[in-house]
């Protein structure tokens, strides 16, 4: 038997290369756990019918002495990533019966590696959302309680982790959808530095948001995926000619080198839960019980700012869905039926709500009033956190200002774009930024830390995260 509650990518690359178990059986048992849950979480949308043949072309190469960091590794991976043959929705009626015709950079690179594909996991439609209660194929329930959301817009990646129905996931995060639905989950979610990885072959929702990045069980295991898929790429010009750093070894256990920033007044302002609170003061006396230092900063409220510039870039990137070319074809009486007819049937409510509002911001008399000041404002806020982190070496905040709520529960979209709060200045700016399991709510429902740092220094994340990582399983 395998046991998937301990497993991680670190521990099944060792036991595959010693012959203790196969890909093949690997990739069985998860199919398996698949078969048992999958019914009533809803995670994944298509689990693939050739995972056991992928499993066996891994173990060839692992009985001919190959041994790479992903090789005969079953990951999941969000339904807005191309893999070349198969179905890729975004889940969305638009394009329920897409298949792609190209494999997505970070594909290629998986593939290369070995990586056994399991299937395409659930999202909000066009990751445009934060519940997953957007999506056109049903909500993904929480494993921890299947009442409530499992986050979103990656919550088919998240729950497929949590729940081990993949070792590990691949998600997009544009505003907090790799690290809101993490946090919910139970497990560690990892936004990298924008540019970091390519997005060519990532539907795109908002393009100078949007980044790539692992979902996992531990911060090990979002380094290993990390540093496969990172890279220059010549099909994303946005992509950056830098290769990760690494942080020094000899750092000593409660080093107070490392400085961390807290925004006080943004974590202890109304609307955060209390639990959320209480459960971040904990957090920051573990993280000086290791030596860290603790510094208050000051850290705007970035919705505003945030939502203009997604809502703008979200209506033209999903211009190009006009039943023409690819996806759903409604006939209508002229070419403009045909448009408004297969647009209006083939997108759900969110993504209408944010063509329209998206239009709105981009129209004559209204631009320079909202997209330019927008644009304005984002590029004093990058010198702002340049400012910042001459001052600390990384931001901490809790992930969420409240745990998983109930299906159905936030009817109105302002509710839920407010949970994005801690997460969207990662995006606006383009740092990076890790969520990781830092306690419990009341019902056993999880929370999340969030820390972010300095464009490039990934190498900080993965150090501090594996350090809060050891103090929350053995206690400060």
């Amino acid at each position: 038997m395998i046991d998937l509650t301990t497993l991680t990518i670190a521990t099944a690359r060792k036991k595959l290369d010693n012959k203790e178990f196969s890909a093949f059986a690997l990739a069985q048992t998860y199919l398996r756990e698949i078969k048992k849950k999958n019914g009533e979480l809803n995670a994944y949308l298509e689990v693939y019918d050739d995972v056991l043949e992928q499993a066996e072309v891994a173990d060839d190469r692992i009985a001919k002495g190959e041994s790479h960091s992903l090789l005969g590794i079953p990951i999941a991976i969000k339904d807005n990533i191309l893999i070349k043959g198969r179905h890729a929705t975004s889940a969305s009626k638009i394009l329920e019966n897409y298949i792609a015709s190209y494999d997505a950079t970070v594909i290629e690179k998986l593939k290369k590696e070995g990586a056994v594909f399991l299937g395409r996991t659930n999202i909000d439609e066009f990751a445009l959302g934060g519940s997953t209660e957007n999506s056109a194929f049903g909500v993904t329930k929480n494993p921890y309680d299947t009442s409530r959301v499992s986050g979103g817009t990656s919550g088919g990646s998240a729950v497929a982790v949590s729940a081990n129905m993949a070792l590990a996931a691949l998600g997009s995060d544009t505003g907090g959808s790799i690290r809101q639905p993490s946090a919910f989950c139970g497990v560690v979610g990892f936004k990298p530095t924008y540019g970091s990885v390519s997005r060519s072959g990532l539907m795109a929702a908002t393009s100078s948001f949007d980044v790539i990045g692992p979902i996992t069980k531990t911060v090990e295991d979002a380094e290993i995926i990390f540093g496969v898929i990172h890279g220059n790429d010549v099909l994303d010009s946005t992509t950056l000619p830098f290769s990760p750093r690494t942080v020094l070894k000899k750092s000593p256990k409660g080093s107070s080198f490392f400085r961390i920033g807290v925004p006080w007044s943004l974590v202890n302002q109304d609307g955060i839960d209390s639990e959320v609170k209480e459960n971040f003061k904990k957090s920051v006396k573990n993280l000086e019980g290791l030596g860290y230092k603790i510094k208050d900063i000051s850290l705007p409220n970035c919705l505003p700012l945030y939502y203009i510039i997604n809502f703008a870039e979200v209506s033209t990137n999903l211009a190009r869905y006009d039943g023409v070319k690819y996806g759903l074809h409604v006939d209508g009486k002229n070419l403009l039926e045909d448009y408004l007819l297969t647009r209006g049937v083939g997108f759900g409510r969110e993504a209408r709500r944010r063509i329209l509002l998206g239009t709105y911001v981009l129209s004559a008399g209204y631009y320079d009033a909202y997209y330019g000041k927008a644009q304005t404002t984002r590029a004093s806020l990058k010198k702002e956190f340049t400012k910042v982190f001459s001052l600390v070496d990384l931001i901490l905040t809790p992930t969420t200002p409240h745990p998983a709520w109930k299906i159905g529960e936030k009817n109105d979209p302002l509710s839920v774009y407010l949970e994005d709060v801690f997460t969207v200045t990662a995006n606006i700016v383009g740092i990076p930024a890790l969520s990781l399991p830092s306690g419990e709510a009341s019902g056993k429902l999880p929370l999340g830390i969030q820390f972010m740092t300095s464009h490039g220094r990934e190498d900080l994340l993965f150090k501090i995260g594996k350090e809060f990582e050891a103090i929350s399983k053995d206690g400060p």
